[in-house]
């Protein structure tokens, strides 16, 4: 018997069992997989000395994140410390101009000033108009949409701003990211710089509300940042783990769930796939897709069928491929700034993110898609060996199941799967583009382990059809919409049974965000 159970062992799992241990509660955190983390995992995937970052690996969302300064102080007594560059992202065009985003706004208003003269006033005036509203912005996404907190929030600001000055914010908020880069910034390549970030929200440059989110990512950028952390991220689930344990908690790993035990309408435990029960007198927590959670995991005589329907049509977003490369030394990318980058997107720019994620959605593999080209050696230079480095390379605008491809180039399976011979074909596509940026790259790759949607679904069943996000983030299916329309805040049908995760609010991202919540409602 705990007091409470939590399904799945993700940053949002993490975060919640720190916030509820620290309360007294006595925690069981289950993970169905080998290892715990959920999309945080390091490894050796490529050659011996080369630790890689496997899924995700950057934390701007969690060090600015009211979960990290709960667990601050036990992350840094076990030897947990975060890694940055001053300069967190960039961008380089298939012509070789390039540029970067630095965590200093002068240092950025003076470089988009070279490259178009009112490009940087502009910038800068758009953030100050949002800093102005993200009070309302980070208390719309740090609380729970259904409570009266939100409401008094809403309210306030409706008093201070009148309705129409209320209107006046939502209206601009559902805009799209194209409109704001094309009315703030007259050069492409300043464009360039901030139009891929969209896709590490689920968006497109077209989405409604896209533009408030790329604002919201490059004020966070400024402001922190892209750190790492040191040595590795599975560094940072066993510091959490650990603590855990000390506070009277227990984790357990190959322990797959195949129920949800309800007694009367109320959520009394679990039960695993080798017939293990474990009982909880608050709450059951499920870090998991609404799919699993309404589809595989409750029973069907608990859940409306509405709700079953509705949880069946949830929609995932596009498919995610990742390469991992070790290299016998640093990356050639004939600039210096370049080379201090923590995170550069390799892309035509604008339009050709619009179009490659126009032809992902049309089940074809994109002609030029943006290439996320993190550089973790750069910012911790102690993942390889002294002077080797290592790549994380990204692929966010890829169908889960292609029917064919742009360029006409690679044969696609009839069945849509992503063989091994597919994956490797479309990868070598990408290192051929990045070779012509940084040439001598190809002869460096020491090591090389590509991973297809199909592969990031199996290694973590909420990435379903390789969404690296487990779900769109359109407007239909954000904030109060979230996961489902059927559902208020974190809660379900079944009472003391919360689903949390990036499938719930605020979405994606390790900020550990629907875990506090729900951890907090719980110790009120």
């Amino acid at each position: 018997m705990y007091d409470v159970i939590i399904v799945g062992s993700g940053m949002n799992s993490l975060v919640a069992a720190a916030v509820l241990s620290r309360h007294g509660k006595r925690v069981l955190m289950v993970e169905r997989n080998d290892v715990f983390g959920g999309c945080i995992r390091s490894g050796e995937v490529t050659v011996p000395g080369f630790r890689h970052d496997v899924l995700s690996g950057f934390y701007p969302l969690f060090v600015t994140s009211p979960g990290y300064g709960v667990v601050k102080d036990s992350l840094e007594a076990a030897g947990i410390t975060f890694c940055n560059s001053e300069l967190p992202t960039g961008v380089i065009l298939p012509d070789g101009r390039s540029t970067c985003l630095a965590m200093d706004r002068a240092a950025n208003v003076e470089r988009m000033e070279r490259l178009a003269a009112g490009d940087g006033k502009r910038y800068a005036q758009s953030l100050d108009e949002f800093a102005a509203s993200a009070p309302l912005v980070f208390g719309m996404l740090g609380g729970e949409p259904w409570r009266f907190d939100m409401a008094k929030l809403l309210g306030k600001t409706l008093w201070g701003q009148g309705a129409h000055g209320m209107s006046q914010f939502f209206g601009d908020a559902m805009g799209s990211c194209r409109h704001w880069l094309t009315t703030t910034f007259d050069s492409d390549v300043n464009r360039a710089l901030l139009a891929p970030w969209i896709l590490h929200n689920v968006l497109g440059p077209e989405a409604a509300l896209s533009g408030l989110m790329a604002k919201l990512i490059a004020m966070t950028l400024e402001m922190v940042g892209m750190p790492v952390v040191k040595g590795g991220s599975s560094h940072i689930v066993d510091a959490f783990v650990a603590d855990l344990q000390s506070r009277n908690g227990e984790a357990m790993i190959n322990a797959d769930v195949a129920e949800i035990l309800v007694t009367k309408g109320v959520a009394t435990g679990i039960r695993t796939t080798d017939g293990r029960e474990f009982h909880a007198r608050d709450a059951v927590i499920c870090n998991v897709t609404p799919t699993q959670l309404y589809g595989r995991l409750l029973p069907s005589t608990v859940v409306s069928e509405d709700l079953r329907r509705e949880a069946a049509q949830y929609r995932y977003g596009r498919g995610d491929m990742q390469i991992h490369l070790a290299l016998d030394g640093p990356v050639n990318w004939g600039n210096e700034d370049l080379a201090k980058t923590a995170m550069i997107h390799v892309t035509p720019g604008l339009d050709g993110v619009s179009r490659a994620v126009n032809e992902a959605e049309r089940g074809l593999l994109p002609a030029e898609a943006t290439i996320v080209v993190a550089q973790p050696t750069v910012v911790d230079p102690s993942r390889a060996p002294q002077g080797k480095h290592i790549l994380w390379l990204q692929l966010q605008e890829l169908p889960s199941r292609p029917r064919g491809d742009a360029l006409s180039e690679i044969s696609v399976p009839a069945d849509g799967s992503w063989t091994d011979d597919l994956k490797n074909a479309y990868a070598d596509r990408i290192i051929d583009r990045l070779e012509k940026h940084c040439p001598g790259l190809k002869q460096s790759i020491l090591g090389r382990h590509v991973l297809s949607p199909q592969d990031l679904e199996r290694m973590n069943m909420n990435l379903v059809g390789g969404d690296p996000y487990s779900g769109d983030c359109g407007i239909d299916q954000f904030f109060l919409w979230r996961p489902l329309k059927g559902t208020k805040n974190h809660e379900t049908p079944v009472k003391r049974l919360y689903q949390i995760g990036a499938s719930t609010h605020p979405g994606p991202g390790l900020g550990g965000g629907s875990g506090y919540m729900v951890a907090q409602s719980l110790i009120k």
